[in-house]
């Protein structure tokens, strides 16, 4: 993603995808990217991200870092005025969201959550779920780090 001043222009390929969606379901999506840049800026760890395409989608990824796992977004090719964010599905993030924010968001099984074009989106809810895939393979590896000693102070 090439940087601009305080926003990140399109990588060249993603731009196309977006300029193929129908104009409602672009601004959507691209306020989804909006939220995936700005949360990774605002995640201790994460650095810059590499947009992409996977699958054809829009793909975010902190390559840099390998603090997270890829956020993907795009329509939902069999149902009109529906749109996702995907996670991996091999992790357990769809199923921290779903623990954390059971009537908040709706989910697509273990990969992803789903919008509908005509409803609005709990935002701080996403933002952190977007920070929870941003920052996986960051907090599994703080996880399996040994406890560090601690120091015992006399007391006099």
């Amino acid at each position: 993603m090439a940087k601009t001043g305080n926003r990140q222009s399109l990588n060249s390929d993603v731009a196309a995808v977006f300029a193929s969606y129908p104009p409602a379901l672009r601004r959507k999506l691209q306020r989804l990217r909006s939220l995936i840049v700005d949360t990774a800026r605002a995640s201790d760890g994460v650095g810059p991200l590499q947009e992409t395409l996977k699958w054809g989608q829009p793909s975010y990824l902190p390559a840099e870092t390998g603090s997270g796992t890829t956020v993907r977004i795009d329509q939902l090719k069999d149902e009109p005025g529906r749109y996702a964010m995907y996670f991996h599905c091999q992790t357990n993030l769809v199923e921290t969201f779903r623990a954390i924010y059971p009537n908040e968001l709706r989910y697509g099984g273990n990969r992803s959550i789903l919008f509908d074009l005509d409803k609005t989106i709990d935002e701080a809810a996403l933002k952190h779920c977007i920070a929870l895939a941003l920052t996986y393979h960051q907090r599994k590896a703080a996880a399996k780090r040994p406890p560090s000693p601690r120091v015992r102070r006399r007391t006099s």
